[in-house]
């Protein structure tokens, strides 16, 4: 074949009709111009979703208050919608007074109390249900407002609509924890206690995790399989960490704290002679303070030697830079929530160290589940495709 000959039909190959018609269909403007849409979208979904991130925070903190002041009991009827409008005059105040010295608490634990007393810890308890119906709202308003906007994409509807039946079953799971506290014995039960904040966690981890993955760029660099192990590890430490929280809803719901005031022994043992001292042994594992304090303690003590040795092995894997950034302050972290947590336990369960330790316990699985994430991204785990 001549060169010119050679030449045209290159010419002809590089303007054939397919060519030719695919770029009038997608020119490559509007490809690049929806790509950005794209990314701005998943930015606006991830930064609704870390702002409910917040909330749940904040309602983790005020529920915190709420039980260590012995608020939880103040309100009597759940009332959804009626209930987010609180007293607007004496005649309300009297009328909900009234309802709370007929439950057991007003007459075995605050028999005599004055209405401004009683005043003081309804807020507490109208504070805490308020922020939840805040946070359903937050939720559901914006998700029905990006679904409109064609912003939410077929793979993550799913996941948004199961994160807000979550926070339907987070407010019935109050309730049922508030009825048991209305009974014969003023107190809620321990273990629906660590139900609703086990499952508070549950819905901060979703909505955190679905932002990260939203926030997460396309993988350009180099994937490393060697990570897979210390990804897997930094998974398991995620979920011992929400292990830890599940027996400290425990030992708040018994009381335990306000035992065993002594560190790092347990009045002088290692292991409290009354560990088995129910019967069944099981039975222990749950109603026992002694063995509920001892199994939060060395929940805390492996953490202690599980988190330093996640990042000792990701830094032998050669995790660098930002990488690493979540794992750093992961180990201080850890370092400041056993502080809260010791400082709590020698002084008697004060309101503000309590409030703390709680809260600092949802900034520690935060900042696992960052390391986890981040970790698993580069070993690509998971899906690397888009939401």
């Amino acid at each position: 074949m001549s060169p010119v000959r050679h030449q045209v039909k290159a010419a002809t190959a590089t303007i054939s009709p397919y060519n030719f018609a695919m770029e009038k269909i997608i020119p490559p403007s509007y490809a690049g111009s929806h790509a950005t849409r794209a990314g701005s979208a998943r930015r606006q979904v991830a930064g609704w979703l870390l702002a409910c991130c917040a909330l749940v925070f904040a309602m983790v903190v005020v529920g915190g208050v709420t039980r260590l002041t012995r608020s939880g009991l103040s309100i009597v009827e759940w009332e959804p919608l009626i209930g987010a409008i609180p007293p607007l005059n004496q005649s309300d105040w009297e009328q909900l007074f009234q309802e709370y010295r007929r439950t057991p608490e007003y007459l075995k634990v605050n028999v005599g109390m004055s209405l401004d007393e009683f005043k003081g810890i309804f807020w507490w308890e109208y504070i805490h249900r308020l922020l939840g119906r805040l946070i359903g709202l937050a939720f559901l308003v914006p998700l029905l407002w990006f679904a409109l906007r064609r912003k939410i994409g077929a793979s993550l509807a799913p996941r948004l609509i199961g994160i807000f039946l979550l926070g339907g079953l987070q407010g019935f799971v109050g309730w049922w924890m508030v009825t048991s506290g209305l009974v014969d014995d003023p107190h809620v039960s321990h273990v629906r206690l660590s139900i609703h904040l086990g499952l508070a966690f549950l819905i901060f981890a979703a909505m955190f995790w679905t932002a990260l993955d939203l926030l997460s760029t396309e993988v350009r660099e180099r994937l490393d399989r060697s990570l897979a192990p210390v990804a897997g590890f930094a998974t398991a430490v995620c979920v011992l960490i929400f292990v830890m929280v599940l027996s400290g809803g425990l030992v708040a719901g018994t009381r335990a704290g306000y035992a065993y005031n002594t560190f790092p022994l347990m009045n002088g043992s290692v292991i409290p002679p009354e560990y088995f001292m129910l019967t069944p042994w099981w039975d222990n594992f749950l109603h026992n303070m002694a063995t509920v304090q001892f199994n939060h303690r060395l929940i805390a003590w492996a953490l202690f030697f599980l988190v330093p040795v996640l990042w000792w092995r990701a830094q032998r894997a050669g995790v660098r830079g930002g990488l690493r950034l979540p794992l750093d302050l992961m180990c201080v972290m850890l370092l400041v929530q056993l502080g809260l947590g010791i400082a709590t336990l020698l002084l008697h369960v004060p309101v503000a160290l309590g409030t703390a330790h709680q809260a600092g316990a949802l900034v520690l699985f935060a900042l696992a589940l960052w390391s986890a994430h981040a970790l698993r991204r580069r070993a690509a785990m998971g899906s690397m495709r888009r939401i």
